[in-house]
């Protein structure tokens, strides 16, 4: 068989390998009104999840702990990435200076339905966000709709979202690492509840530096992988 574009190689390698959920999925040409993302966790679990950066599978991160369960299917957005520019954003706004956690974007996705496990990609509509500060780091937490959802779906604004769910999943955020008894606290403030157009900024901006910290990897990987011309 002869390869005769890389788009082609891409389209082959696509059926024959798993994509990385981080690199090798695709945010989606809506992107930010509506974003790919991949869910690591569910509401009925009572382990952390999340995905190993390395190999890109789900792996055990931790049980979690004491009644803290997540009250909405959470993951990341793919190629993102929180560094110099989503950190910038954050101080901006917060006043409060501080460097990017390194991580790919975190999002909770609000659903009527009832998914009853991880490990999936699915279409969400950013509708808000939490500006969270773990430490010294910007951890910003999307929040939004999935796309299509017979209760949430028309959802377009935080405001749109009744309190006490709002409530529930500050909560949780602002409790998911702490442990009753110990001494060595990590410091955890949300400091703003922001609307749909802020989120899609923090979106853009963690584009731009999954893109200044992993260049094309795409290009890369085509000009280590030869295919024909002819």
């Amino acid at each position: 068989m002869s390869i005769q574009s890389s788009e082609e190689m891409w389209k082959l390698l696509g059926l024959l390998l798993k994509s990385h959920p981080w690199h090798g999925v695709l945010i989606g040409d809506n992107a930010p009104e509506v974003v790919t993302t991949f869910i690591e966790i569910v509401p009925t679990d009572t382990i952390k999840y999340e995905v190993d950066k390395d190999t890109g599978f789900l792996k055990v991160d931790r049980p979690q702990r004491y009644s803290n369960v997540c009250p909405a299917l959470y993951g990341f957005v793919p190629q993102t990435y929180c560094g110099d520019e989503t950190a910038l954003f954050c101080k901006e706004k917060s006043g409060i200076d501080v460097e990017g956690d390194g991580d790919p974007l975190d999002i909770c996705i609000l659903s009527e339905k009832q998914i009853t496990h991880g490990n999936i990609l699915l279409q969400a509509i950013p509708i808000g966000g939490f500006r969270m500060i773990d430490g010294n780091e910007a951890d910003d937490k999307i929040i939004a709709v999935m796309k299509g959802d017979l209760v949430y779906g028309n959802y377009r604004s935080i405001s749109d979202v009744p309190p006490i769910v709002v409530d529930r999943l500050r909560h949780y955020f602002l409790t998911y690492k702490q442990i009753p008894g110990d001494s060595e606290k990590t410091t955890c403030e949300i400091t703003h509840t922001y609307d749909r157009e802020e989120a899609f900024e923090v979106i853009r901006r963690s584009q731009k530096d999954y893109a200044e910290k992993f260049g094309n990897l795409k290009g890369l990987l085509t000009q280590m992988i030869p295919f024909t011309n002819d």
